[in-house]
């Protein structure tokens, strides 16, 4: 259960199984449009759409939420137009949960056309270079405009490498804007139906991590919590290590949100190690330059080893992509430059994830992590 002090009762999230070999658990949300369960990876869809594929497709897939961005969607079409449409379920057309990214990592990212004050945010468009202010408070109140199942404080995510006395001046910050999210949120009607989950920096150092985890977490009223700051280009052990750092230190009745990440291996490292949800772009990303997701590895469909192979991408997947084309007809689509190569690609990849995510769950409920990390381990070696 979540906390009792959680300011909403549309939430709840119960822990079905721990494994006692791992820190790995089974758990479902429960929320307004529907359950989700646990560990779980979020197809993103930025704008309010997952690239290529449609909502119904994305469903098929098996995603049970998607993740929507408040910076991408402030900027275009704007939070009040969403709300009027009915919010973003109904623009959208889709009817299962939504999680909002308050937009911090998209800040991060544009250093050259943002400044950090201890207000917020003050950044450029970089759709039209227009100026625009978002502080904590703007950042829950266009998410309540937007109406997600699940909003995100609003974080200042930094880059890595980067020196040690900036992350402890970021990670102190974000702690900031967390009391103040969760000000406004307590006091938003529109928050009866939204949880509010807090973000945890820190960089790559332990004890910054820890010290984030324990400030985030002492502030209480939120409904989960997430490890922000993380697949920003570190290597991957150190993702691990952070993580390991973490998970233990939050409250254990809540969810946790490992942000951006998506590769398989890291996907099954991190639910072992007691993350229960994670999300990225980079299933879509990939699948739109022709790289497939199997158990064995990413298979490059443009190569020519494929040209006359009449094979589904995956002999075992039950997507649409692999029921009814060959590798010979994507590799041409492909070469053709039909849309339509992107679109079964990204089918696949995405229902990879979910039955990845399926053979997690399976492998805490029968003790087969080890298993389930080594192939996976073998399969994507040396990935970054």
């Amino acid at each position: 259960m979540f906390a009792t002090e959680a300011p909403s009762l549309s939430f709840r999230f119960s822990i079905a199984r721990e494994s006692d070999r791992s820190r790995g658990r089974l758990g479902i949300l429960h929320t307004p449009h529907g359950i989700v369960r646990t560990p779980v990876f979020m197809p993103v869809g930025t704008q309010g759409a997952v690239k290529c594929v449609s909502p119904d497709q994305v469903e098929e897939a098996g995603a049970e939420i998607v993740l929507a961005n408040t910076y991408h969607l402030y900027l275009r079409p704007g939070h009040e137009i969403v709300k009027e449409m009915g919010g973003l379920h109904a623009f959208m057309s889709w009817p299962r949960p939504i999680l909002t990214d308050s937009g911090g990592f998209q800040v991060m990212s544009m250093s050259s056309l943002r400044r950090v004050t201890e207000d917020g945010v003050v950044f450029r468009s970089h759709l039209d270079g227009s100026e625009h202010f978002i502080s904590p408070e703007k950042a829950i109140m266009i998410q309540n405009a937007l109406g997600s199942d699940i909003a995100m404080a609003l974080d200042e995510c930094i880059e890595y490498p980067c020196d040690r006395a900036m992350v402890a001046e970021a990670a102190e910050r974000t702690a900031r804007w967390a009391e103040r999210c969760m000000e406004a949120h307590s006091r938003a009607p529109e928050s009866r139906a939204q949880a509010l989950f807090g973000i945890v920096q820190g960089g790559a150092v332990p004890e910054l991590r820890r010290r984030s985890a324990g400030q985030i977490s002492s502030i209480g009223g939120f409904h989960g919590y997430a490890i922000g700051g993380l697949s920003v280009g570190e290597p991957k052990l150190v993702t691990y290590d952070m993580v390991e750092e973490v998970v233990p230190l939050l409250p254990s009745g809540s969810p946790r949100y490992l942000m951006g990440v998506g590769s398989p291996d890291d996907i099954v490292e991190c639910a072992v190690r007691g993350v229960d949800m994670m999300d990225s772009v980079l299933p879509t990303r990939l699948a739109r330059h022709g790289a497939l997701l199997t158990a064995n590895g990413r298979l490059l469909i443009r190569n020519a080893a494929f040209a006359g192979d009449g094979r589904p991408i995956e002999e075992d997947c039950d997507c649409y992509a692999c029921r009814h084309f060959s590798r010979a007809y994507i590799r041409h689509l492909f070469k053709a430059g039909e849309v339509l190569g992107m679109t079964l690609a990204t089918i696949h990849n995405l229902r990879f994830l979910s039955r990845l995510v399926e053979m997690v769950r399976e492998a805490i409920r029968s003790g087969g992590e080890r298993l389930l990390q080594e192939k996976m381990r073998e399969a994507y070696r040396g990935r970054e």
